[in-house]
């Protein structure tokens, strides 16, 4: 029987099995060598990438620290073992111990040591318990609290220059508005800037001025971390708002205020600028008697005043030895109170 005319008769392979030989698999062409180096190269790229880019982030801190902190450090504490002149600093030579030595028997060095501290201590303390206060007051509802907060914020922008100025005209003796307010009820005026006591008093109390505002909006961010379920638990058991303040929110910013004053008390250390802008004499003795000369303000007086920058250097060390021993008894007393809780 004939196939109809135009009919195309089945020409493909029968399977394999069947007296048929198996159909032949295609074959994938060659990778080209060039693109198979761009794959091998974006690979390495991309492992580099993840390994070392998290590097490249954080070197500008390492290389700007480096050359703005680590080496002024370690050059300082070179210079404060030399005998060393603003007038030549490339000439050094070598006095061992002797500037630090010569600290102890520094009447003017001790002078400022005590003052450093007790201007610390006076404007610290009012400080912290008034920022306490405001962010306790702040904690609750009140009409423009967002005003209120950012109001408290502005001392702390303000410039430490012009702060002191406004401060030492309100602290003059003839035409000060503290004498004259002191004059409505009575009192005779007082001259601030030479007695010992009214001098740390003013200069404290431009610091509490700058610095209350601050730590009260970090008080107010630590209440606002403490659970309602607390305050909840204390007033069903009948406790008034002053003892809710007083068994539950300050024993839970225990880790704030420790925060806090360590911070108040560094800053107190290094404090500088207010005792060097409140002397309208435009001297860095800190008074005719040095009554509230700092340390950092004696570091300055003997660095850039009498131009011996070794000394400076070597007061410079015992300020940041100060500071360690203030970050040891930190660290101690953290361990003691998460211990304890």
């Amino acid at each position: 029987m004939t196939a109809p005319s135009g009919f195309t008769p089945d020409t493909a392979a029968p399977p394999a099995g069947q007296g048929g030989a198996a159909p032949r698999a295609a074959t994938a062409p060659a990778p080209d060598p060039a693109e198979q180096r761009r794959r091998d190269r974006r690979s390495r790229r991309y492992r580099w990438d993840v390994r070392w880019s998290p590097y490249a982030f954080v070197a500008p801190f390492f290389v700007f620290f480096a050359a703005f902190g680590l080496f002024p450090l370690l050059y300082t504490g070179w210079a404060s073992l030399h005998q060393v002149e603003l007038t030549n600093p490339t000439h050094m030579e070598w006095a061992g111990w002797h500037n630090y030595s010569r600290l102890w028997e520094d009447e003017f060095f001790w002078k400022a040591l005590r003052n450093t501290f007790t201007i610390g201590v006076i404007s610290t303390v009012p400080q912290l318990l008034m920022a306490l206060g405001l962010a306790h007051l702040l904690n609750y509802r009140l009409r423009a609290s967002m005003f209120f907060r950012v109001a408290i914020l502005t001392p702390y922008a303000t410039s430490v220059a012009a702060a002191t100025l406004v401060f030492a005209l309100l602290f003059g003796h003839d035409y000060g508005m503290v004498n004259w307010s002191l004059g409505l009820v009575g009192l005779d005026g007082i001259d601030w800037q030479n007695g010992t006591w009214t001098s740390q008093i003013a200069v404290s109390t431009i610091v509490i001025w700058r610095w209350t505002g601050y730590n009260a909006l970090i008080y107010l961010a630590a209440m606002q971390a403490v659970p309602n379920d607390l305050y909840e638990s204390a007033a069903l058991d009948g406790a008034s708002r002053w003892k809710q303040f007083l068994h539950v929110t300050v024993p839970s910013l225990r880790p704030t205020i420790l925060f806090t004053v360590v911070v108040s008390t560094i800053g107190a250390t290094q404090l500088f600028g207010e005792p060097l802008l409140f002397n309208t004499a435009g001297t860095a003795t800190g008074g005719a008697d040095h009554q509230y000369q700092t340390l950092g303000l004696y570091m300055y007086e003997q660095g850039w005043v009498n131009l011996h920058l070794g000394r400076a250097s070597a007061i410079a060390w015992t300020m940041f030895l100060i500071l360690l021993l203030i970050a040891a008894a930190n660290a101690l007393f953290a361990r003691r109170l998460r211990k304890s809780q």
